[in-house]
């Protein structure tokens, strides 16, 4: 069970030891005004989150935390970058902010539906391929794109076959608002992709013969971007409870391509 004098630490992003002397001082009670001076009060994980009062202020001690933020254009996913603004930057007041990993990355012109995570084993199973939790993306299109093939798997440029789980039309109306659609666009679709390879989207559409001109990530599993969540904004989830059953995928049996008829020797 964790420490007291731990999870404020955490928490409040301070050292060990100043969050023990603030304990031993009696800065610290429960809200109902019992003085909590034992700073190695160990709190069981059922009676997490909890609420304590310092020095008059109420805080909210978390062993654990997820967001669901919508990313804007031009930031990047890191934590720290000497070029761009980051997606860390738009996040403030945020519980254990210092242990937060984004799952997954979006790339500098993408925006829409990014997960925070501070657990580590958890971020694993939702970005590893042996998971393949879906994703979704609404995307504008500088033209119009071929059908998906029937018959055999779509291959990439370097021979990568994307794990595609649906690709469909999109009508103008139903486009999410953080999806930036520029002037130029011919087309809307929504494409669900089971991986999170490099700039994975926009080569599917270039394989199909038309460019990404935006592009927005719309869900995560069963997670949705809400539409009513503004550029930069975040909100809290529990991820934690919303995957509690992911299990890795089970793998589809692919066709196996015949091998090509070997060429008679040569009677020369």
């Amino acid at each position: 069970m964790p420490r007291v004098d731990r999870l404020l630490a955490r928490n409040l992003s301070m050292g060990r030891r100043l969050a023990t002397r603030l304990f031993r001082s009696g800065r610290v009670c429960t809200p109902e005004g019992v003085s909590l001076r034992d700073p190695a009060l160990q709190i069981k994980p059922s009676e997490l989150p909890c609420e304590i009062i310092i020095d008059g202020h109420l805080e909210v001690l978390h062993a654990r935390y997820h967001i669901l933020q919508n990313k804007p254009l031009g930031v990047v996913t890191a934590l720290r970058d000497g070029r761009h603004p980051t997606v860390r930057e738009l996040l403030e007041d945020i519980p254990l902010l210092g242990e937060l990993r984004p799952v997954g990355r979006l790339d500098l012109d993408v925006s829409g539906l990014l997960l925070w995570t501070t657990e580590g084993d958890l971020l694993h199973r939702l970005t590893h391929p042996r998971y393949a939790v879906p994703r979704v993306y609404q995307a504008a299109l500088r033209g119009p794109y071929a059908p998906l093939p029937e018959d055999e798997p779509l291959l990439l440029d370097d021979g990568y076959e994307p794990a595609i789980l649906g690709l469909e039309a999109l009508e103008r109306a139903d486009a999410h608002p953080s999806l930036a659609i520029p002037e130029e666009t011919e087309r809307l679709a929504t494409l669900t992709v089971a991986s999170g390879q490099f700039h994975e989207v926009k080569r599917i559409f270039a394989a199909l013969g038309t460019e990404v001109i935006g592009l927005c990530r719309t869900a995560y599993g069963s997670v949705e971007l809400p539409r009513d969540l503004p550029l930069g904004g975040n909100l809290p989830i529990d991820l934690h409870a919303i995957f509690a059953d992911l299990h890795p995928a089970e793998r589809p049996l692919r066709k196996q391509r015949p091998k090509p008829e070997a060429t008679p020797p040569s009677a020369c």
